[in-house]
């Protein structure tokens, strides 16, 4: 059975960085698509960024180009997320997502994604 697992959430300062770590477990995801959400209170789940397949082709929201960096362990089945210059409106419940059958076109819909973990809260203050 897969399994996500997220950790590194936490409070920090608008400005201040903060390292989300997925544990995957029950399949070998080399293979897989995988990719970071977030959900904001009254907000829909949003596209963060993802990681395509086997190989090293990202995609990031505008929102957080330039600031996030998302990166994969396959030996490890990890999936990080190194999230720096933080802003107040990146506040929300950051969620790991992996499926088998994701396409290039659709890896920014949560949609395309079967398994989820449970969600790591991130707080930016101001």
């Amino acid at each position: 059975q897969v399994q996500l697992v997220e950790s590194g959430g936490g409070l920090v300062q608008a400005g201040g960085s903060l390292r989300l770590s997925c544990a995957a477990s029950g399949r070998t995801f080399g293979g897989w698509t995988m990719g970071w959400f977030r959900q904001a209170p009254g907000k829909e789940r949003e596209f963060v960024a993802a990681i395509f397949r086997a190989g090293s082709s990202t995609h990031y929201a505008d929102s957080v180009k330039g600031r996030f960096a998302i990166s994969r362990d396959n030996a490890k089945n990890t999936l990080v997320l190194q999230m720096n210059n933080l802003k107040p409106e990146d506040t929300a419940v950051y969620y790991c997502a992996a499926d088998s059958n994701v396409i290039w076109s659709s890896m920014t819909a949560a949609s395309a994604y079967d398994y989820w973990g449970q969600g790591t809260q991130v707080t930016v203050s101001s």
